[in-house]
């Protein structure tokens, strides 16, 4: 039962379900508000309707992702205090001031600009409604560089001293762009980007199947298609790059990414396995020779550091399973994103079974990102703040059975939100088409 796991673990499952939950709707909204702004400038540029017919529809889910965010949010903010004291005991002179930054220059920022986006476009200059929807997109990006750079120093900490047992700042240049800083925030926010690109893609082919051809429509759906065909690449170097980082600021992460047990030169690419932590070796393993050196080093031969060679190290298989997880969706959206983007370009429409396939992957980014925090957070552990404060020695004095009601409450609570959410969503889009199927048939009844 779960009443019989340990607190802490309990506390740490209940915080991943908060987090999980709240990071799906800002992964929506900071790429979202950049393509609601390039659609108002497509707009702007061209005069078409359709770039304004797009703007209307998905403004309304940007709106609705962001409310479901901000309240998920400090749902999660409390659990600071309510499961983890010690975290702020600890760091709080460097967590405290990131999370305030956060808020007095880019939350404030997105709530005082939101209103005129949302609601202003008939009450403002059309000039200051765009401004409006550049300042709230400028806004998400730099809550989302706060809170990076805080998660990031959690990774690898640096700018600091320890005195009586608490974490000072000694320079905020090397505290905020730490060592993983630059790759974290730059996969983030293409994550972001993608995970945006198949939202977008996806409800316009479940539009498109419905037999809706507006121009609105079609719009939307090549500019999803085509910003995932462009951003999966890039996602695929920036995360090459990541790897290497890892590699030299925490290698038992990456070590338990690949599961590699061994200090060992010539490392094999395992593509399956079943981690084995009781003979800390692979079970069934189906491996390539070698191409794992090459890729995590970038040397053909290169070493790998070994699990066995650290005296703490993550959960291998939750890790390891979590990045493949993350790799193969990242595979999958190449593969959809590309066959959609030639056929777009080539033919001005999709196959069926192609559309169903976007349909199927509208929420693909959601899954590649919880992947991928996953594969960060866990990848962590045993510490909260690496080599600083370990996850036992920051957790409250939270029983059991508490956290095991509280654990419960969420958990139905954010199953029902993200149902009504995605159900939102779909319906947002038929009652659409059947708006633009109304307007189409009064239109050829007045020019009859």
């Amino acid at each position: 039962m779960m009443t019989e796991i340990d607190p802490v673990t309990l506390a740490r499952i209940q915080f991943a379900t908060n987090i999980s939950f709240h990071i799906l709707f800002p992964t929506i909204n900071i790429a979202m508000a950049w393509v609601l702004l390039f659609f108002k400038v497509r707009f702007r540029q061209t005069g078409e309707q359709g770039w304004m017919d797009a703007y209307a529809f998905w403004v309304k889910i940007f709106a609705l992702s962001f409310a479901l965010g901000v309240v998920s949010g400090v749902t999660m903010s409390f659990q600071f205090g309510t499961n983890w004291p010690g975290y702020m005991q600890t760091v709080g002179n460097i967590a405290g001031p990131l999370l305030a930054y956060e808020i007095l220059t880019a939350f404030f920022l997105e709530a005082g600009f939101l209103g005129i986006m949302l609601f202003g476009r008939s009450r403002v200059p059309e000039k200051v409604h765009t401004l409006a929807t550049l300042l709230v997109a400028g806004g998400n990006t730099l809550s989302a560089f706060w809170i990076i750079a805080l998660n990031s120093w959690m990774q690898t900490p640096a700018g600091f001293v320890m005195r009586d047992g608490r974490a000072h700042v000694v320079d905020w240049l090397q505290v905020i762009f730490n060592p993983s800083m630059p790759y974290r925030l730059t996969h983030m926010l293409i994550a972001s980007g993608l995970t945006v690109a198949f939202l977008i893609a996806g409800l316009s082919a479940y539009r498109y199947l419905r037999g809706e051809r507006g121009r609105g429509v079609m719009l939307a759906l090549k500019s999803g298609v085509f910003l995932a065909a462009l951003l999966i690449p890039l996602q695929m170097f920036v995360g090459d790059m990541h790897g290497l980082n890892t590699l030299k600021h925490q290698p038992a992460k990456l070590a338990a990414i690949e599961g590699i047990w061994h200090t060992e030169k010539n490392v094999p690419l395992l593509l399956f396995a079943l981690p084995n932590g009781e003979t800390r070796s692979n079970d069934y393993a189906v491996a390539v020779p070698e191409l794992g050196s090459l890729i995590l080093t970038h040397k053909w031969g290169g070493e790998i550091k070994g699990l066995n060679e650290f005296e703490q190290h993550p959960p291998v298989a939750k890790v390891f399973w979590s990045f493949r997880v993350m790799v193969g969706m990242g595979m999958l959206m190449l593969l959809a994103s590309w066959l959609a983007a030639w056929q777009l370009k080539r033919r001005g429409e999709l196959a069926k079974p192609l559309a169903w396939l976007l349909v199927g992957m509208t929420f693909a980014g959601w899954i590649a990102t919880l992947a991928g925090w996953f594969v960060t957070e866990i990848g962590r552990q045993p510490w909260l703040v690496t080599g600083v404060l370990t996850t036992a020695q920051a957790a409250g004095k939270a029983t059991a059975p508490m956290l095991f009601t509280s654990l419960g409450t969420y958990l139905a609570l954010y199953a029902l939100l993200l149902l009504a959410y995605i159900s939102v969503l779909f319906h947002l889009a038929r009652k659409a088409g059947e708006h633009d199927a109304a307007g189409e048939t009064q239109l050829k009844e007045k020019l009859a």
